[in-house]
């Protein structure tokens, strides 16, 4: 990352536009870069299984890769394959994420499970406008899939790939929209190896966030996330571990162990009822859906 020769590409950009030697040129120093200190040991790039690709996808959606790099293994271990997680109870799923943070995520990921393997037979359709049908998958999700499972040549900006198109040509714009970023990352893309480019952007794009200032501040799509202490999905999480114990609890028991006030926990308790979590029985306890 030569800042020398990142002047040298603005500079070039900004005079004629993403012509095929700047293309060429980008392309040579994003895989320069790779191959010198690229992330190649990753577990979830050792294997093209679809479905581990769909797990890690899931999973790095809302979690720095130290926590994945963490918990997927053990995760593939308990749940090898959709058939597997398809089946798993709710509640096994749940415990086996715990320490990911998202916990709908998880459900959602089920739901993939069961209807790959209930619609496909178990085999990950690959088309990106069929993935993206699937259960928590978005428009970037979908795309990503594709590329690392089967290598197609699909176009897509996430956080690490953004970071790296404003950081090497937008560097004079107070304000990057992505569609603007768009026909440079299609111009870009490495036709045959979309697998290794798009592993390539995003480790350099992990890379400027520790060397630089954020260039993702300047994107119109930049949201800084919230606090997370005090927050709902911290009183979520709390609650979720609690009632994974077993035992039923009822608003005030669970509202005095978080120490929130009971108006707040029946609210938090209710969405999650009706997102598949909870089940609220007659009695007025919660319990975990079976």
């Amino acid at each position: 990352m030569s800042p020398h020769l990142i002047s040298e590409f603005r500079q070039r950009f900004a005079s004629s536009g993403m012509t095929p030697d700047l293309v060429r040129d980008f392309q040579d120093e994003v895989m320069e870069f790779y191959e010198a200190k690229g992330r190649h040991e990753m577990e979830w790039r050792l294997h093209f299984d679809p479905y581990r690709i769909v797990v890690s996808e899931v999973m790095l959606q809302q979690t720095q890769v130290p926590r994945v790099e963490t918990m997927y293994p053990k995760f593939i271990e308990r749940f090898p394959n959709f058939a597997a997680l398809a089946a798993a109870p709710q509640a096994e799923l749940l415990a086996a994420w715990q320490g990911m943070g998202y916990n709908s995520r998880a459900l959602r990921l089920q739901k993939l499970a069961r209807q790959v393997t209930d619609e496909y037979g178990g085999v990950l359709p690959e088309d990106p406008e069929l993935l993206e049908k699937l259960p928590g998958i978005g428009p970037a999700t979908s795309c990503s899939i594709a590329a690392f499972a089967f290598n197609r040549p699909v176009v897509f900006i996430e956080t690490n790939i953004r970071r790296v198109f404003i950081h090497y040509f937008f560097a004079d714009d107070a304000v990057v929209d992505d569609r603007d970023i768009l026909p440079l990352a299609t111009a870009c893309l490495l036709m045959n190896r979309s697998r290794e480019w798009y592993w390539a952007l995003m480790d350099l794009g992990t890379a400027l966030k520790s060397s630089v200032p954020n260039p993702n501040r300047r994107s119109r799509q930049y949201v800084k996330q919230s606090a997370f202490e005090g927050s709902d999905r911290q009183v979520r999480g709390a609650v979720l571990r609690m009632l994974l114990a077993g035992d039923g609890k009822n608003i005030e028991e669970i509202a005095c162990a978080v120490g929130k006030s009971g108006e707040r926990v029946e609210k938090i308790l209710d969405e999650m009822c009706g997102e598949g979590f909870f089940v609220r029985e007659e009695n007025g306890e919660y319990r975990m859906r079976r």
